[in-house]
């Protein structure tokens, strides 16, 4: 049997937002049609949004196809509205989609093995 979930959390103050998410398993397509309308309903009404998040992959598994599509249209889409997106994570791999993630936002990128380093990092000026 495989595991699978998904939580998100949005926090806004002002025009500055905090996304967090966390995944089990292997992301889908079905996955991003409840993120991306999430995401936004939440930025909609804010001119200028800055973003801030936190992925933590520490259990992801992997994306299907679709919903790697999906991952890269949502970046496409938002891309120029997030200050920095942390990811906390223990493999090679997510090192590795960190920086290829970083060529398609405005803000930083950066990988971390301790999740209370990637608040840290984010809540650092």
């Amino acid at each position: 049997m495989s595991r699978h979930g998904l939580s998100i959390g949005i926090e806004r103050i002002n025009d500055e937002f905090f996304l967090s998410f966390k995944v089990v398993g292997t992301l889908t397509h079905e996955d991003y049609e409840v993120i991306t309308p999430m995401i936004d309903a939440a930025l909609a009404k804010v001119k200028n949004p800055k973003i801030s998040a936190i992925f933590d992959a520490s259990e992801l598994e992997g994306w299907e196809l679709r919903g790697a599509w999906d991952d890269f249209k949502i970046g496409l889409k938002h891309g120029n509205e997030f200050n920095k997106i942390a990811i906390y994570a223990k493999s090679e791999w997510m090192k590795i989609a960190a920086k290829l993630g970083s060529w398609f936002i405005s803000g930083e990128v950066k990988y971390f093995e301790d999740y209370k380093d990637a608040l840290d990092w984010l809540e650092s000026v």
